[in-house]
C-alpha cells in the first residue's frame, strides 16, 4: 500500500506539473493561432467537457472495471490529445482534441483521476492526509508555472518561432502525462476498491446531501470557470502586455501561496470546524479577486492575487475532507465521482461566456461575475450545512 501510494503521489506531481503548464499558455497558445476569445474559450470548455464525461464514467464503472485501468486510460487519452493540439490550428480538431484528451486549462489538477486516487484514511487524519495530497499538486503546478519561462527562451535564444515556442510546451505537457500513465502501470492490487465487484447502495440520507452538495459545486465551479489560470493568464497578459515568463512566475508565487493555504486548513479546521473553514477564507478570497480588474499596474494586480490565492484553496481539502466524511466509506467512490462530475459540468461551459464576456464587455468582466457567484455559494453552503458535522466534530 506505501508502494502504490507512493505511485500515486508521483503521477499526481506529474499530471500537476502539466496541468500547470497548460494554465499558463493555454489562452495564449490559442491566440496565437489566430482565435479570438469566444473560440478559444468554447475550445477550452470542450477540454473540460472531456473532464465532465471522465467523471461520469468514474463515477459510475471506476471501482467495477478498476482503478488502475482507469488511471492509465485516462493517461494515455490526455498525452495523445495533446499531441493532437500541439499540431493542428483548426478549432474544430482543437476542440475535438480537447474533448478528447481531457485538456484542463484551470491550472489546478480537477481531474477526473482525483476521484479514483484512493486518499482516504481515519477521520483523525483525513483532512491532513487531503492537505498534504494537496501540497504535492501545489509543488507540481508551480513548477509547471516556472516552464511556463521555456517559450520566451526558446524564442530568445534558439531562435525559434513564437508559435513553434509554444508548441514545444504543449508537446511537453503530453509527455508528462504519457509519463504519469506508464507510472499507474506499477500499482498493485491492493489501489483497487474492496468492493469494486458490487454497486455500492446509497442511502437516502446520502443522497440528499450529495445533491445540495453537487448544486453547490456545481455553482462553486462555474464561477471559477470565470477564473482559470488560462483566463487569468490571457487577461494579465492582455491588460498589461505580461509576458508568459512574469506570468508564469506569478503562477509560481500563486501555487506557493496554495501550499502555505492547504496545510492552514488543516489547522484551522481542527479548531473551527471543516465547514467555517470552508465559508470564513473563502469569501476574503473573492473580494481580493473582485479588486483585481480596478488596479491599472500589473505589479498591483499580482499582488491582489497572491493574497488571493492564499485564501482561495483554503475549501479545497476541507472540502474533500468534509465529502468522505458526511457519506459512508462504501459510497465514497460515488460521492466523489457525482459532485466531480457537477463541478466539472459546470465547469465546462463557464470559458465559453468567458470568452464572449471579454470580447463583447470587457477583459475583467468574467472575473468579477466569478467572485459575487462564489460569494453566493459561501452563503448558501454554510446555511445548508453548518449544523451537518463531521464524524470527528460532533
Amino acid at each position: 500500500m506505501v508502494r502504490d501510494r507512493r505511485i500515486i503521489f508521483a503521477a499526481s506531481f506529474l499530471r500537476a506539473v502539466a496541468n500547470g503548464l497548460i494554465g499558463v499558455l493555454a489562452g495564449i497558445y490559442l491566440a496565437q493561432l489566430g482565435l479570438d476569445p469566444a473560440a478559444w474559450g468554447a475550445v477550452l470548455g470542450a477540454g473540460i467537457a472531456g473532464t465532465a464525461v471522465g467523471a461520469a464514467g468514474v463515477m459510475f464503472w471506476g471501482d467495477r472495471m478498476g482503478r488502475k485501468r482507469w488511471l492509465v486510460g485516462l493517461g494515455v487519452l490526455a498525452a495523445a490529445g495533446g499531441v493532437v493540439f500541439a499540431f493542428s490550428s483548426q478549432v474544430v480538431v482543437l476542440g475535438a482534441a480537447a474533448f478528447l484528451g481531457m485538456l484542463n486549462s484551470l491550472g489546478k489538477d480537477r481531474a477526473a483521476a482525483r476521484a479514483i486516487e484512493p486518499s482516504t484514511g481515519d477521520a483523525a487524519g483525513r483532512t491532513r492526509a487531503f492537505a498534504w495530497y494537496n501540497v504535492i499538486q501545489d509543488v507540481g503546478h508551480a513548477l509547471g508555472a516556472a516552464l511556463a519561462v521555456l517559450p520566451p527562451l526558446l524564442r530568445d535564444f534558439a531562435g525559434v518561432d513564437p508559435l513553434d515556442s509554444l508548441r514545444a510546451a504543449v508537446i511537453l505537457y503530453s509527455v508528462l502525462y504519457a509519463a504519469a500513465g506508464i507510472l499507474y502501470l506499477g500499482l498493485s492490487s491492493q489501489a483497487e476498491s474492496p468492493t469494486a465487484a458490487l454497486r455500492a447502495e446509497v442511502s437516502p440520507q446520502s443522497r440528499t446531501i450529495l445533491a445540495k452538495m453537487s448544486f453547490l459545486f456545481a455553482l462553486d465551479s462555474f464561477a471559477g470557470g470565470f477564473q482559470g489560470s488560462a483566463l487569468f493568464a490571457y487577461f494579465f497578459h492582455a491588460q498589461y502586455g505580461a509576458s508568459e515568463a512574469a506570468i508564469g512566475m506569478l503562477f509560481v508565487g500563486a501555487r506557493v501561496m496554495n501550499a502555505f493555504s492547504h496545510l492552514g486548513a488543516a489547522w484551522l479546521s481542527a479548531r473551527i470546524g471543516l465547514v467555517n473553514t470552508m465559508v470564513f477564507t473563502h469569501t476574503p478570497s473573492s473580494l481580493l479577486t473582485f479588486t483585481i480588474p480596478f488596479t491599472g499596474s500589473f505589479e498591483l494586480a499580482a499582488v491582489l492575487f497572491l493574497l488571493r490565492e492564499g485564501l482561495s484553496e483554503m475549501d479545497v481539502p476541507t472540502r474533500q475532507s468534509y465529502l468522505m466524511a458526511v457519506v459512508k466509506p462504501e459510497e465514497r467512490t460515488f460521492a466523489g465521482g457525482v459532485t466531480n462530475l457537477a463541478r466539472m459540468c459546470a465547469r465546462a461551459i463557464a470559458p465559453v461566456f468567458a470568452g464572449s464576456a471579454m470580447q463583447a464587455l470587457t477583459l475583467g468582466a468574467p472575473i468579477m461575475a466569478a467572485a459575487g457567484l462564489k460569494i453566493l455559494y459561501d452563503g448558501l453552503l454554510y446555511v445548508m450545512f453548518r449544523k451537518l458535522k463531521a464524524p470527528e466534530e460532533r
